[in-house]
């Protein structure tokens, strides 16, 4: 075994605590006006973030301290777990539905969501099988296949619910992961046309999915409908400019924009802060990916490399999805921008993910 050095990546943690610390104010900025119309308390949001962001910070520091390896040994009963709860949560009754989708599991005002959960088991649990046995990812049937199959199953649970964007999320890094273990191009091609030919079965089938799916190109065709939350977020990102209105000055979060505090934050943020801020917030995020692939690369096994790569990639996609997004360049789903939106699953989970990766970096060559 590899001895880890005294000291994680300060260059992640000081962009990872940068973006947190951004998050929980445009959290309060961006929420205040809805928690008070809401709870009667501009503060709920905020109260809430800092409660998960400790959480969040404790479990971060419990992971970056504890030898990324143990991980292996619970990769099996992990994903099983996400699995059933995946099950559990699309039972009347016992999973909650908000915002349209049956995706969470609690009580009341606090809930959990099994999704979250599943899109670091399944990174987990792939760079555990796929650095096993690595030889056979070459081949479709014994390597490329199971690994496909169990990802498709989890992201068919996902989609049940609805939750097109975690189960894109997933998905993306976990094919991120497959990719870097050494699967065939050619292999990943056969099964891109594949999917292909299965999206336009779907909108033939159903010719409305088209127009919710396109809505984003043309929104003023339908300006109170499935073009309303990105007529809003341009109304936001528009009068930002450079310097953006001042800090609190959002005209957007007085009841146009949709859940302002969370998948449209950076909206609010752009809003606000403008150019500048939003600028300042991708280059932070572009640290933590580029201090989470030197990682990958100096990792002292395939294992560290493949979890690495898997945690970068669930980063990276979910922020392009959520930036993507707001700024009109694909088409709505729901999805929180890591470390800045609000939410309690995805920040604790993110947070408890990045503290794995720097205990990866404890260990470079």
């Amino acid at each position: 075994m590899v001895k880890a050095k005294t000291a994680p990546d300060w260059w992640l943690i000081v962009a990872v605590v940068s973006l947190l610390a951004i998050g929980i104010v445009m959290v309060y900025s961006a929420g205040s006006v809805l928690a008070f119309h809401d709870y009667g308390d501009s503060y709920y949001f905020v109260k809430r973030q800092l409660l998960f962001a400790a959480l969040g910070i404790a479990a971060m520091f419990v992971t970056m301290n504890v030898d990324y390896h143990i991980w292996k040994r619970y990769a099996k009963v992990g994903l099983v777990i996400c699995f059933a709860l995946l099950i559990i949560v699309l039972i009347p009754g016992l999973g909650v539905v908000r915002g349209g989708a049956r995706s969470w599991l609690g009580i009341g005002s606090f809930g959990i969501q099994p999704s979250e959960f599943m899109k670091l088991a399944m990174v987990v649990y792939l760079s555990y099988r796929l650095s096993e046995s690595q030889h056979t990812i070459a081949n479709f049937l014994k390597g490329l296949m199971p690994a496909l199959l169990i990802m498709g199953t989890a992201f068919g649970l996902i989609m049940l619910q609805p939750d097109l964007g975690t189960g894109t999320v997933m998905v993306g890094a976990s094919l991120l992961v497959i990719y870097i273990s050494g699967a065939r191009i050619k292999h990943l091609m056969s099964l891109a046309l594949v999917g292909v030919a299965g999206f336009v079965a779907l909108i033939l089938a159903a010719p409305y999915r088209l127009l919710r799916i396109t809505a984003f190109l043309d929104p003023w065709k339908d300006p109170l409908g499935s073009g309303y939350q990105i007529i809003q977020s341009l109304y936001a990102i528009g009068p930002g400019g450079l310097t953006g209105l001042g800090f609190g000055a959002s005209r957007q979060k007085y009841s146009y924009m949709p859940e302002p505090q969370t998948d449209f934050i950076f909206a609010i943020l752009a809003e606000e802060l403008g150019f500048i801020g939003c600028t300042a917030v991708i280059i932070l995020f572009m640290i933590v990916v580029w201090r989470g692939m030197r990682a990958a690369l100096a990792a002292p096994d395939m294992f560290g490399s493949l979890l690495a790569v898997g945690i970068v990639g669930i980063v990276a996609v979910q922020v392009l999805i959520n930036v993507g997004v707001v700024i009109g360049l694909m088409p709505v789903t729901g999805i929180t921008l890591p470390l800045i939106s609000y939410g309690g699953s995805s920040l604790t989970l993110m947070l408890t993910a990045l503290g794995i990766l720097l205990n990866i970096s404890r260990y470079a060559r």
